[in-house]
């Protein structure tokens, strides 16, 4: 299980670095990146940084949730490997 949490949130880290290289810092965002008209024409050019930014908080939210659930896991499981030995 904690295994899993692990790469779990070695994945989301990952995706949250990538969307947060692809944002441009002066509004340009995924417009200029990935080569102006093609994105407005897919996205359009409001909705574009509208939607990096949302995808940006929820891959947030995700990582800080998986720390915590990972956190909880490895506490769980540590609490059972020292009974034994009067820690």
């Amino acid at each position: 299980m904690v295994n899993l949490l692990t790469i779990l949130t070695g994945v989301v880290c990952l995706l949250l670095m990538l969307v947060v290289l692809i944002q441009n810092p002066k509004g340009g965002g995924i417009d200029s990146t990935f080569g102006g008209g093609q994105a407005n024409q897919m996205l359009g050019a409001s909705r574009s940084t509208d939607v990096i930014e949302k995808v940006t908080w929820g891959l947030a939210v995700a990582l800080f949730a998986l720390c915590i659930l990972t956190a909880l896991a490895v506490g769980s499981v540590g609490d059972g490997a020292n009974l034994g030995t009067g820690l």
